[in-house]
């Protein structure tokens, strides 16, 4: 989850392709965007729709 959390916040265009897995980040993705910034989380969320949006957080 900490490599994660870094390659999101800091990582370059070939740390995403090296050190992400497309499968699992989807799949740890409802706890992964409660451990980074609100703008990152936003960012990847509108930029990749697979990536679930927290229904519950975002209707209230």
């Amino acid at each position: 989850m900490g490599l994660y959390r870094t390659v999101l916040a800091e990582g370059q265009r070939q740390d995403l392709i090296t050190y992400l897995n497309r499968g699992l980040l989807i799949a740890q993705w409802p706890v992964l965007r409660t451990l980074i910034s609100r703008p990152l989380r936003d960012a990847w969320e509108d930029r990749f729709p697979e990536l679930p949006a927290d229904k519950a957080v975002t209707a209230a």
